[in-house]
């Protein structure tokens, strides 16, 4: 947002017919927004709050850049919002731990739902590297990433199947999203940047199902009742 003001308010200005004063509070507001929700999160200062805030620029962003409409950028953008669910799921375990004598039915319940959608919304970035060629090599990554995200979805061996993605989604964005390899004058070089943090913003929020388990609704927690 900072580097390429000009662009960012020139395309919404441009798409939206809204005019220049409407395009630069666009970019204002989600240059304050992100920058705001992030240091919130990293200082832990009032993360539910961020939380919030980061949903609302998520959202934002969605309806302003017609991402409505295109499912492979909608599907990324909700595994951001799943990785967001889980830092606030992430909060939530903090703060219980400052109070770890006093009942907490209601919290441990919301807590548990919202690492089952959160690590759901997560596995979607996965269904957008699907590739539907008909080669060795294709089919066999297909299988292979189809059966970790349904472990992921279903919560078995969910810190092994999160760590293996990890692993296996930086290597795929280190290699097909490498940004700093393209020259600054070529529009491809802004949308390989922006798949590539994005996606690491989604690495981010596996490592924190590695962190903090796949939570109550799932077949890892439902192991230890056998």
């Amino acid at each position: 947002m900072w580097f390429q003001w000009n662009e960012q308010r020139d395309y919404i200005s441009a798409t939206w017919g809204c005019g220049w004063f409407i395009g630069t509070l666009f970019v204002v507001i989600n240059l304050v927004g992100q920058l705001g929700g992030c240091i919130m999160v990293l200082s832990r200062q009032q993360v539910p709050i961020a939380c919030g805030l980061l949903w609302g620029i998520i959202a934002l962003q969605t309806i302003a850049y017609s991402i409505l409409w295109d499912v492979r950028f909608l599907m990324r953008n909700l595994a951001l919002a799943g990785g967001v669910i889980l830092l606030l799921a992430e909060s939530k375990a903090e703060g219980k731990s400052l109070f770890a004598g006093l009942p907490s039915m209601g919290e441990n319940t919301s807590k548990t739902y919202m690492q089952l959608s959160g690590r759901i919304l997560l596995v979607l970035m996965f269904l957008t590297l699907l590739r539907f060629e008909f080669s060795f090599l294709h089919i066999v990554q297909n299988l292979i990433g189809l059966l970790l995200i349904g472990l992921i979805a279903v919560g078995y061996k969910t810190k092994l199947a999160a760590l293996v993605l990890v692993v296996w989604l930086t290597s795929m964005n280190l290699y097909f999203n490498a940004w700093w390899t393209i020259p600054d004058y070529k529009p491809m070089r802004d949308f390989l940047k922006y798949d590539f943090f994005q996606t690491m913003s989604v690495v981010g929020g596996l490592l924190l199902v590695v962190a903090l388990g796949p939570g109550g609704v799932s077949m890892d927690e439902h192991k230890k009742k056998w």
